[in-house]
């Protein structure tokens, strides 16, 4: 019995960000797997890169319990990031580059090396340079944002833009701050740090551990992700975004058609 074909399947993935039009889950008819969904999102990815893109980090995906119940998976996962999805602090985004978007604030890691795995976490502060506050602004490209853990690892980790606030020194703690998200000055989630697996620096560790089983190794100068503090809400045109972590300041973005 042959495998899916993955080279194809990254291509419905491509066309279907380009068309911006869903299409339907993958794994079910495909079989597809976890280890050959992390394939995929690597031919997803390079069908970027072959457009001119360049890798600047990598995203944690489904680190809050809140993620978790919101998508119906129950795995953290990794992604990759390009310089095409970050958007400057307080710039703006067209939503009409986007199939379903909804955004989420997040904690973001300036690399300065790479960390070991299993390093702890009181110890790793000279492997990151800042930290952020961060947006980011997730689009699956499956029909009612309705995916398996196959599906969505295949996608990318539903990845679509980001933004990073202001860098600033890592402070002494921040596995407990105070994290909301506000769309046209409102308050839409309150969340913690907390939720990110407990410590987002955990969430770091995770990464190094996961993406290290593919072959893939953070850089010096990535941006990392750690992971959304609350669950996503839906992005509308003409809205503003802001997310604001406890210590770390806030991150922006508006929304255009």
């Amino acid at each position: 019995m042959t495998g899916p074909d993955l080279a194809g399947l990254a291509e419905q993935l491509g066309r279907a960000a380009d068309d911006v039009t869903a299409i339907p889950q993958l794994a079910a008819e495909t079989g597809l797997d976890v280890d050959a969904a992390y394939a995929v999102q690597a031919a997803l990815v390079q069908r970027r890169l072959g457009r001119g893109e360049r890798l600047v980090g990598l995203k944690m995906g489904l680190t809050s319990k809140a993620k978790m119940a919101q998508v119906g998976v129950d795995e953290v996962i990794w992604g990759r990031l390009t310089d095409l999805m970050r958007v400057p602090d307080g710039g703006t985004v067209d939503v009409s580059r986007f199939i379903h978007p909804r955004v989420e604030p997040e904690v973001a890691f300036l690399l300065d090396r790479l960390p070991e795995p299993g390093e702890p976490v009181g110890d790793f502060t000279d492997a990151v340079r800042a930290v952020a506050p961060a947006i980011e602004l997730i689009d699956s490209r499956y029909a009612n944002f309705r995916f398996s853990l196959p599906d969505v690892i295949a996608d990318n980790t539903s990845a679509g833009a980001f933004v990073v606030g202001p860098w600033s020194p890592v402070p002494d703690g921040l596995e407990n701050l105070g994290v909301l998200l506000e769309v046209d000055g409102r308050v839409a989630q309150v969340g913690s740090t907390a939720a990110i697996l407990g410590d987002p620096r955990r969430a770091l560790d995770e990464g190094i551990r996961l993406a290290g089983r593919h072959g893939v190794r953070l850089r010096e100068g990535w941006v990392f992700l750690a992971g959304a503090a609350t669950a996503a809400v839906p992005l509308r045109a003409g809205a503003q975004v802001r997310a604001v972590v406890e210590k770390l300041g806030s991150a922006s973005l508006r929304a255009s058609s």
